[in-house]
């Protein structure tokens, strides 16, 4: 299993939840296989996402989708601060 982790900072955390739900990647389409969003408890301005997927290829795609179409949005990503910070994880068990 392969995880996309992506981790930025966010204006409101309802705006952002509600641009994540309108899923403008189609993210089931894109071969996510669940996702979990958090935020840290110092820091409500800032979330960490991760999406999990069955082939490294998959998070690729859509890491590369995220970068063009969305990230550099206003209407697509209203409530992101700054750049994301991203990296793909391989499970090790």
């Amino acid at each position: 299993m392969f995880t996309l982790q992506i981790e930025h900072g966010i204006k409101d955390f309802g705006l952002w939840k509600a641009a994540f739900d309108r899923d403008p990647v189609n993210r089931a389409a894109s071969g996510v296989t669940a996702h979990r969003i958090s935020r840290p408890v110092e820091d409500p301005h800032y979330v960490v996402v991760e999406l999990d997927f069955e082939r490294r290829a998959e998070a690729e795609a859509l890491l590369a989708k995220l970068q063009a179409n969305v990230w550099n949005s206003p209407a697509a990503a209203p409530a992101l601060l700054g750049a994301p910070k991203t990296r793909i994880l391989e499970s090790a068990v």
